[in-house]
């Protein structure tokens, strides 16, 4: 019943990290082409996960014909789309809203978990299904309306990219637990950051023939340096946490993303922080705990119905 905290410890660390990236990620959007970015990512990450890999586990592992399938398909959604649609999406809308909007994982990871392993939808995750996308629902309202002072349409539209990577996303952490037991952590990372580098080339080299490389800044280039890092990092931890923990559990953790999120870009990058930001954040961590906590409500309510003298 207990997991052990290292496992749970795993699946911290990357959630802060994909949320700190969200950040770095809004800093350089607009000064670097997104397939350039990615492609130096995922090249710099590569880079660094194969000779680990290498000195670690001494050969490139042995990978079934049926698992190379699902691990292009994890790329392929939680690397590439996640990646494309996050960063044109932080394009049109704010990385405080961003990460709002991605805090809606816990609960697609939890209806991919039971599309995938049948898992049951209670009353209790139902109510957390409505809080959450209730929170949503409030922050793209308030941020898409013409009293905001922003641009509806492109607001929009941003939101709506960032809520597809969100799906990515998820998708991810689902595919990634399935091939879990017959993947080392470390070969998945690797595997990860060589697929979305060999898919983002072609692109980031359409995008290199017109780009003027000698106007990047020094501090744009240390946050692609930092991205690399980041994912790394995170990538090795997430895949050595969930396969220790299971699915909804590791979904559970990426609540953890918006708070990150607003919080850094807050700090970093002085974007307002507004009351609407902070209740539709607090819809969304209602929501998970509804879906997360560990009494029934069904349980709960016979409990308060319950005279006390009885109990």
């Amino acid at each position: 019943m207990h997991k052990p905290v290292g496992a749970y410890l795993a699946i911290v660390i990357p959630m802060i990290l994909i949320g700190s990236s969200i950040v770095t990620g809004k800093m350089i959007v607009g000064h670097i082409p997104i397939f350039i970015i990615a492609a130096l990512r995922f090249a710099l990450a590569s880079a660094l996960l194969l000779p680990l890999l290498l000195l670690r586990e001494r050969k490139f592992p042995i990978i079934k014909r049926s698992d190379y399938g699902l691990l292009f398909l994890q790329a392929l959604t939680g690397v590439f789309l996640f990646n494309v649609c996050s960063l044109y999406g932080l394009r049109l809308t704010s990385a405080a809203i961003g990460g709002i909007i991605t805090s809606t994982m816990p609960i697609i990871v939890g209806l991919l978990s039971l599309l995938f392993f049948s898992e049951k939808i209670t009353l209790r995750k139902s109510v957390g299904i409505i809080v959450t996308f209730l929170g949503v629902l409030i922050v793209n309202v308030a941020t898409s309306s013409p009293a905001g002072g922003t641009s509806g349409g492109n607001m929009l539209l941003g939101n709506l990219l960032m809520f597809a990577a969100v799906i990515g996303e998820a998708l991810y952490t689902i595919l990634g637990k399935a091939v879990s037991p017959r993947v080392s952590p470390l070969a998945t990372a690797t595997l990860m950051s060589l697929l979305g580098f060999f898919m983002f080339l072609p692109f980031s080299a359409v995008e290199a023939i017109y780009f003027d490389f000698s106007q990047v800044s020094m501090q744009a280039w240390l946050a692609i340096v930092y991205l690399a890092i980041a994912t790394v990092i995170a990538y090795y931890l997430m895949f050595y946490g969930i396969s220790r923990v299971s699915a909804s559990t590791a979904g559970i953790f990426t609540g953890l993303i918006p708070i990150s999120t607003v919080f850094l870009s807050y700090v970093i990058l002085g974007e307002p922080v507004s009351w609407v930001h902070w209740v539709a954040t607090l819809c969304v961590l209602i929501g998970i705990g509804c879906s997360t906590f560990p009494v029934r409500i069904s349980q709960l309510l016979a409990s308060i119905r319950k005279p006390f003298y009885l109990k």
